[in-house]
């Protein structure tokens, strides 16, 4: 059913662990084409279908580990007692965008220009233990973020 919902594209969801550490959650939605009704689904759409509550949010930028920058949007959301640190970006020909606005008006440029639709969501997830603040949560995603950007690189076309 997801599949369904999500279109036609390429998806990733992995869950990473480590020793005495929360988990980490990453999702890469790729879309060869946005022309044929098949696009990316905005996280603040997904999620809160899901039950889940925007508690805060913000735009920031990640150095990668390649020492370039990319703009992510972070949020803390919430379900019930349950809560996450989310990191998303969207990224399509070399550029990395917070905003949905800015990727629809990037889309639209890119096909006009380039004559390409083609383009990503990255989602990066860690849930929050009862005993841990926001930081902590926070700092793990930022970390396991920065090791992952230079790699996509390898998957998502420039």
């Amino acid at each position: 059913r997801v599949l369904e919902v999500l279109g036609k594209g390429e998806f990733l969801s992995r869950l990473y662990t480590a020793p005495n550490q929360l988990p980490v959650d990453l999702f890469v939605a790729y879309f060869p084409t946005q022309r044929s009704g098949s696009s990316i689904h905005s996280p603040k759409n997904c999620l809160p279908g899901a039950g889940w509550y925007f508690a805060s949010s913000k735009k920031n930028e990640i150095a990668g580990d390649d020492g370039k920058r990319y703009q992510v949007g972070e949020y803390l959301i919430s379900n019930g007692t349950s809560r996450q640190f989310v990191i998303y970006w969207y990224q399509a020909h070399g550029r990395s965008v917070a905003s949905e606005y800015w990727a629809k008006f990037y889309l639209i440029s890119d096909a006009m220009r380039l004559d390409r639709t083609d383009g990503a969501l990255v989602r990066v997830i860690t849930p929050l233990s009862t005993s841990e603040n926001v930081q902590e949560a926070q700092e793990r995603a930022r970390s396991f973020t920065a090791h992952l950007v230079p790699s996509l690189h390898n998957v998502i076309p420039d």
